[in-house]
């Protein structure tokens, strides 16, 4: 892809995916940060000229974006649909339920391994918000929560995590980033959430499960309030 302008999704997660993938990625982080506005049309022609590519990689990319709901297929390219406060709320519900049903199945299975697992990446979240490392903070905590899924080896279970994990881990790191600017300190409760989530895998305590579930998933509106804040720095950018 061209280097002509700054990109919002990290190089590093996707160096060795398809063209498509890639432009998928860098599209819905656009799209979901506000600076590709709700009603815009994508043209395949000015997408393969901004990113100077042939048209080939651009359908892909637009076809994953559509099976997300963010954009909506019209004859020569696209329609940005956008996520709504809805939507943002449904994918956490989604996470929820999931996580949810992971705890119960990690009550009856030996813990020991995935604490050790989890206690590390926790310390790799420690070290990347003491860099100010936004990015690196992001995709840590979604492996975080990735181990704890992967760890009861459900198949169709994974399946579910795997579709809905492009759109919420570009809110993830929209909002962790807005964070690092607006809201630091807020970063000691993040960390400190995800060692009640240790705690209560280890003892194998519902009631803590229950804690660690609910503070993290009450943590959707300050994602919600996050993305808006973005979106209305971009939009004050690009007035400048």
């Amino acid at each position: 892809m061209s280097r002509t302008k700054e990109f919002l999704y990290p190089s590093k997660w996707i160096a060795s995916a398809s063209m498509g993938v890639r432009l998928a990625c860098e599209l819905r982080m656009r799209i979901i940060s506000g600076m590709i506005e709700k009603g815009t049309v994508l043209s395949e022609n000015k997408l393969a000229l901004e990113f100077e590519v042939s048209r080939s990689p651009i359908r892909e990319a637009l076809k994953v974006l559509a099976s997300e709901n963010i954009i909506r297929l019209e004859r020569m390219g696209a329609v940005v649909v956008g996520l709504t406060e809805k939507d943002i709320k449904e994918i956490y519900d989604v996470r929820l339920l999931i996580e949810t049903f992971v705890y119960e199945r990690i009550v009856k299975n030996d813990t020991s391994e995935l604490v050790r697992e989890l206690s590390k990446i926790l310390e790799m979240m420690e070290v990347a918000i003491k860099y100010g490392d936004a990015d690196e903070f992001s995709y840590q905590d979604v492996l975080f929560h990735e181990t704890i899924i992967r760890s009861i080896d459900h198949s169709y279970i994974m399946l579910i995590w795997n579709n809905t994990k492009p759109v919420m881990e570009s809110l993830i790191l929209v909002s962790m980033r807005m964070r690092l600017e607006e809201k630091y300190d807020d970063f000691s409760r993040v960390l400190k959430n995800h060692e009640i989530y240790i705690k209560a895998i280890k003892i194998k305590d519902r009631d803590i499960m229950i804690q660690a579930l609910h503070q993290n998933f009450d943590d959707v509106q300050y994602k919600v309030s996050d993305l808006w804040m973005t979106q209305q720095m971009l939009a004050k950018g690009r007035e400048q």
